[in-house]
């Protein structure tokens, strides 16, 4: 079993049991809630507004899908929206169980060159997707705070300075992710150094046939670059997609909210609170930012309702945003690689 294999399942196992734990904390902290009792207020709640919530939840990894869709058609590297949805439920499911939120991007990158997309195409549209995807949490954190001006000064301290934290890094990795786009050969020329330097200290081995590929790649970026900052659309387009995309998740606690009998007024509030609760946790260096995006969600709801309902409405609302939709690409994911390893070996 090789290094890659192994970190994937170290990854995997201590995701399983973070959550577990998570989980457990919840239930610890809120003596009246327990499993069973979630399942009754399920099976209790608004049906209509329960299943906007999970079709909203849903189309998160949907959304990406078309997001990817656009920049790659808008490139010339056309594929099927059934293959773009790939794309999306590899990147959702890895970046859920690694530390990184990027974590993804590699296996999106597999799937998208077994699919005869060349490499620096590749590594465009997915810098560009992921630029347009953090740009759009900034986006909608503006917004929120024109919506509910109110809303970042329900959180307590420690809340507050993860959101500044968190804005600030995503606007750096925007504007970084912008400057490899527009300034690839720095970057490019950087890599080469890098190699050269490991092989001169006999780390790296066989650096020509590795440099050749490189400039290959390169060659591909810099075709695609052209190809983006030539056309507006393409930008505006997967800026849009992301909006919607992000937004069809943040919407999910208002949704559950109103499905257990919330007042309709504390909508866009609610609303905006996730906004920046999702700023304050995206980052965060923890698979799928457990314990953290709890925390802040609780933090922030409780200011709206009691505790225990906060409670409540976390467990819900990160069970069908978090568990359920990283379980469901997960398995997407999985089928479509088994797909394509048995149609390979035929």
């Amino acid at each position: 079993m090789n290094k890659s294999v192994m970190k994937k399942l170290f990854w995997m196992c201590f995701t399983l049991a973070l959550s577990i734990l998570t989980v457990w904390a919840l239930l610890k902290q809120n003596e009246s809630m327990s499993i069973p009792k979630l399942v009754e207020l399920i099976s209790e709640s608004n049906k209509k507004w329960m299943t906007a919530a999970i079709i909203s939840a849903l189309c998160y990894v949907l959304f990406e899908a078309v997001a990817l869709y656009s920049i790659l058609k808008g490139i010339g590297h056309k594929r099927g929206l059934e293959k773009s949805l790939i794309y999306s439920t590899s990147d959702v499911y890895f970046s859920a169980i690694t530390p990184s939120a990027t974590g993804g991007q590699p296996a999106s990158a597999y799937f998208m060159l077994k699919d005869g997309i060349p490499a620096g195409v590749t590594s465009a549209a997915l810098i560009l997707n992921l630029m347009m995807y953090n740009a759009s949490i900034i986006f909608l954190g503006i917004l929120a705070i024109i919506i509910a001006p109110k809303a970042f000064l329900g959180f307590k301290l420690a809340s507050k300075i993860l959101i500044i934290l968190g804005f600030v890094g995503l606007s750096v990795l925007s504007l970084f992710f912008f400057s490899v786009l527009k300034g690839s050969e720095k970057i490019f020329a950087l890599i080469r150094r890098f190699l050269r330097f490991l092989h001169s200290r006999k780390i790296l081995h066989r650096l020509e046939p590795r440099l050749e590929k490189l400039d290959k790649i390169e060659q591909d970026y810099e075709n695609c670059s052209q190809l983006i900052s030539g056309k507006t659309t393409i930008m505006v387009e997967a800026f849009i997609w992301n909006v919607i995309q992000r937004a069809s998740q943040i919407i999910v606690p208002a949704l559950v909210y109103i499905a257990m009998g919330g007042q309709c007024k504390f909508v866009s509030l609610l609303f905006s609170k996730q906004c920046l609760i999702t700023i304050g946790y995206n980052y965060v260096p923890i698979p799928g930012a457990l314990g953290i995006a709890d925390y802040l969600m609780i933090d922030g709801f409780s200011s709206i309702m009691s505790k225990n309902a906060a409670f409540t409405l976390d467990m819900l609302s990160r069970g069908l945003t978090f568990y359920i939709c990283v379980t469901i690409s997960g398995l997407i994911t999985l089928i479509s690689y088994l797909i394509r390893h048995f149609r390979k070996k035929l």
